[in-house]
């Protein structure tokens, strides 16, 4: 099992519900934009809690609104990727990489450049960073924070076409050799069917 997810949040009027048990891989919430991905990815992460539900990530048991359980996001372990990459500004690659470790990464951080290509950009400020660059290293710095699981927020929608097919590979690349559960939000048909074990519709 990858994730076990049932919810029943409200957002002003809107209400978000889901219900899903889904298996090892990468599970693609599907929907267009307004219909609630992104606040599951933060209910997930613990950045949100649901108004009612039970959230469970590969057998560990994340929030549970019967039995009081809301485990703190750092003790969730979960690496999060946005659709802006979101690096900071004033620090250099090198320093974005090494923000926030904690636990034991996946790769050591020699094999994360060399996973994501990314060893070249250490010494560059992320302002002369490309849209396909930035979201290597966005990628790598949650890899390096020693993450259970990944969310990815709609990493590709920023991108132009040709960052686009240079970041495809990368994320094929770490469902097949992470073995790690990620869950991906896209509202790009043809994204989440190249990269889906599953797919979640909203």
């Amino acid at each position: 099992m990858s994730f076990d997810i049932d919810i029943d949040h409200r957002v002003g009027d809107r209400r978000i519900i889901l219900q899903a048990r889904t298996g090892p891989g990468l599970v693609a919430l599907f929907g267009t934009s307004g219909v609630g991905k992104t606040s599951i990815l933060n209910m997930v992460a613990g950045l949100i809690a649901p108004g009612r539900g039970r959230i469970d990530v590969d057998g560990e048991l994340l929030f549970d609104s019967e039995a009081g359980i809301d485990l703190p996001p750092a003790r969730r372990r979960a690496g999060y990727i946005f659709q802006d990459g979101r690096l900071f500004p004033h620090m250099r690659v090198r320093a974005n990489l090494l923000y926030g470790r904690h636990g034991e990464p996946p790769l050591p951080f020699a094999a994360v450049l060399d996973f994501l290509g990314i060893g070249h950009l250490l010494d560059r400020w992320p302002s002369t960073l490309s849209g396909g660059e930035a979201q290597r290293v966005a990628i790598g710095r949650a890899l390096l924070s020693g993450p259970r699981f990944l969310l990815m927020d709609e990493p590709l929608s920023s991108l132009d076409p040709a960052r686009r097919e240079e970041i495809l590979p990368v994320i094929e690349r770490m469902k097949r050799d992470l073995a790690m559960p990620i869950l991906y939000v896209s509202h790009d048909r043809a994204e989440v069917e190249r990269l889906a074990d599953h797919i979640i519709s909203m």
